[in-house]
């Protein structure tokens, strides 16, 4: 139960939902509350397709390309960290730029691919993926679906949540997430040192 709620909190924070929510509020400005509500609903559930093939298939990729899980860590940390650092830098002002022209459904691509599954948190799943293992693995999916399942809460009230904190409120937020981001990535590029290091040792 305890792995349930580590994982589940781990990835709502890699996830940074006031990020996602501040990007889903600007692709969807002009959609009704159905149409937003659908959004919604399709970017999650691909989202959350995307992450439970990375979630498996994270140790035979790894096998395939030669690739131990430690080297892993260490590369999926510093990109973590570079995104953390771009959240704490410019926040959901900048982050959430939408092309200008039509977008006939923004749920898939950019608001489930890349906006809630990034090139970095496709490298955190791959990590936590491949260290599971038996009933672990069960509580760390059901963990990252609980994670899920919060963010589509989350973007069902993006328009209460606008009214409420405002742009200034989501910003503030985004950078907090920013700042966990950056702790769990360090502590990622470390766990994959140590390993590195004392495969070398041995």
């Amino acid at each position: 139960m305890t792995l349930l709620i580590t994982t589940w909190v781990k990835f709502f924070i890699l996830f940074a939902p006031f990020f996602v929510v501040s990007m889903f509020l600007a692709l969807t400005r002009s959609d009704t509350p159905a149409e937003r509500r659908s959004t919604a609903n399709k970017a999650v559930l691909a989202a959350a397709c995307a992450a439970l093939i990375l979630f498996f298939f994270g140790t035979p990729l790894f096998e395939l390309l030669g690739i131990t899980i430690d080297s892993f860590r260490i590369g999926a940390g510093i990109l973590l960290f570079l995104s953390a650092i771009s959240l704490v830098k410019e926040g959901v002002r900048s982050n959430a730029q939408v092309p200008e022209g039509a977008r006939e459904d923004a749920s898939v691509v950019p608001l489930a691919i890349p906006t809630i599954i990034g090139p970095a948190t496709i490298g955190a799943i791959l990590v936590y993926g491949s260290e599971l293992n038996g009933i672990d693995m069960v509580f760390g999916l059901g963990g990252m679906f609980l994670a899920l399942l919060c963010l589509l809460i989350l973007l069902h009230a993006a328009t209460r949540l606008e009214r409420l904190l405002g742009n200034t409120g989501l910003n503030i937020l985004s950078k907090i997430t920013g700042l966990i981001l950056a702790a769990m990535a360090s502590q990622i590029v470390l766990t994959g040192i140590t390993g590195f290091m004392a495969g070398i040792n041995y």
